[in-house]
């Protein structure tokens, strides 16, 4: 019975002091917030990353295959 009370401790503090008016973890959660804040500015221009290049798509394996037979002719019979 005791190892149940004392596990129940810090449920019944947490309780009391959300009843009070006083929320654990507050400030904390706020100055997480702001520095988050100070982080994420908007750029300027002169920051900004350059666009990329397209990717080019390259054929392989089957594909490159079917299109090898597709633009050769048949071979011609005798």
């Amino acid at each position: 019975m005791f190892e149940i009370a004392l596990a129940l401790v810090p449920l019944f503090l947490l309780v009391a002091s959300l009843l009070f008016g006083h929320y654990p973890g507050f400030e904390t959660i706020v100055r997480i917030s702001e520095r988050l804040a100070l982080r994420s500015r908007p750029r300027t221009a002169k920051h900004q990353p350059r666009p990329r290049a397209p990717r080019v798509q390259v054929i392989r394996g089957g594909l490159l295959l079917a299109f090898g037979f597709a633009q050769r002719p048949p071979p011609l019979a005798p």
